[in-house]
Order: C-alpha cells, then sequence, then structure tokens
C-alpha cells in the first residue's frame, strides 16, 4: 500500500497534526490542574519535581514548534534553564507556579495553528541538527514527548490521589 505524502495531502495532515497537538496538552493541563499543591513542588523519590516536568514539556512543545533551533522567541516569563530536568535545582523565586503553568500551555495552545500552518511537514530535515528527522516526524515525536511526561505527571497524580488523567482523543 502506497501511503500519502505530505505534499499530496498537506491540509489533511496538518489537521490531524493540530488536533494530537490540542489533544496531547489537554492531558497536559488536566495534570497541571488537577495536581495538589503539595505534590506541585514535590520531587520526592524522583529525579525531578512535578512543576519543572510539566515547565519541561511546555518549554519542547514551544521549542519544537519552531521551523528551527534559532527561531524560538521565547515566552515571557522564562527564566533560566528550568526546562533541563536534570539541571540544579531552581531557586525558590524561580519556581513558576501553577498558574504560569496554565498560562504558558495556553500560550503553546494558541500558536499551534499558526506554527503548523506555516511550516513545511515535507521537509526533510527538520531544522533541529540533534535529530535526523523530517519535520512531519519530528512534530509527531514532539507530540509523543508531550504525552510521556503527561503520563509520568499522571502516574504521580494516580500514586498521590488515587486520581489519573482522562485519554484526550481528537480536537480538545
Amino acid at each position: 500500500m502506497t501511503r500519502p505524502t505530505p505534499q499530496q495531502c498537506p491540509t489533511e495532515i496538518a489537521a490531524v497534526v493540530k488536533a494530537q497537538y490540542r489533544a496531547a496538552l489537554s492531558m497536559m493541563q488536566q495534570a497541571i490542574q488537577q495536581c495538589p499543591d503539595s505534590l506541585w513542588l514535590s520531587g520526592a523519590g524522583h529525579d525531578a519535581p512535578y512543576w519543572r516536568i510539566a515547565f519541561h514539556g511546555l518549554f519542547y512543545t514551544h521549542f519544537y514548534l519552531q521551523k528551527d533551533r534559532n527561531s524560538l522567541d521565547r515566552w515571557s516569563k522564562h527564566r533560566g534553564q528550568l526546562q533541563d530536568l536534570s539541571g540544579p535545582p531552581a531557586a525558590p523565586d524561580d519556581v513558576y507556579t501553577r498558574a504560569e503553568a496554565m498560562e504558558y500551555l495556553e500560550f503553546c495552545h494558541a500558536i499551534i495553528d499558526k506554527c503548523v500552518d506555516t511550516m513545511d511537514l515535507s521537509a526533510g530535515d527538520c531544522g533541529f541538527p540533534w535529530y535526523n528527522l523530517g519535520k512531519l516526524e519530528h512534530q509527531i515525536n514532539n507530540i509523543r514527548h508531550i504525552q510521556h511526561h503527561a503520563g509520568q505527571l499522571g502516574d504521580r497524580l494516580r500514586s498521590a490521589t488515587g486520581k489519573g488523567l482522562d485519554w484526550t482523543m481528537g480536537p480538545a
């Protein structure tokens, strides 16, 4: 079976990419909103606190929606290198609040259409040299990254509260 290329059905492929970004961010939103305050700051038994994983997932959503590594205009509230999960602990004043995480999530949500509509999903180079992927595959990889961290947070949430995340299937 021959699969259509991004050039053969760009509108449909772009619509699917947008829908899956929205679905993944919907699950990240649940993880942020449902997190109790005590868990938000906690990293007990883990390499990174809950808030930092949420910020990491949102930062890379934003970053990899860009044309290439040089195109990122950092979010207005970006602080230091807190997107690095293995970085040094954050100073108390640098910790992102749940409200800030929700603001960044809404920012990411708002740029999906513009970013996907202006990217060449058929490009063989994704614009990030540490990935040997075409642009479309890189976007799918980025969506998987959001889901990975939403799943991580969902597991911590279920362990702490007994409540997990609802699966989001499509446009949210």
